[in-house]
């Protein structure tokens, strides 16, 4: 969860944060599906604004703020206890467990 290629103990990594904005995002909106599908990220716009020290705990939090068909759109945040260290949008689309990476299989001979 850290990086220390800055030197001194080390701090929250923003591919950490930003994982834990989509895992949010993701069971934010899970309950609300069919067992069969999930959703899956793929665009990320976020900001890492303030660094985090190892060992104090942050925050994150999701809001839908639009649904267009599958496509999913979430505000996300990250705090510490102290302030904002992260913010963006992030973008889901809703798909059948398992059916990515697929290949769909041609009639033609």
């Amino acid at each position: 969860m850290a990086t220390t290629h800055a030197g001194g103990p080390g701090v929250l990594m923003a591919a950490w944060m930003i994982l834990e904005m989509e895992l949010a995002a993701q069971d934010s909106t899970q309950t609300f599906l069919p067992d069969d599908h999930t959703t899956v990220g793929y665009e990320i716009c976020v900001r890492h604004r303030r660094a985090t020290p190892v060992g104090e705990w942050f925050r994150v939090a999701s809001e839908l703020v639009e649904v267009d068909g599958r496509k999913l759109l979430f505000r996300v945040e990250a705090h510490n206890p102290r302030e904002l260290i992260g913010e963006g949008t992030l973008r889901r689309t809703i798909v059948r467990r398992g059916s990515l990476g697929t290949t769909p299989t041609s009639s033609a001979p």
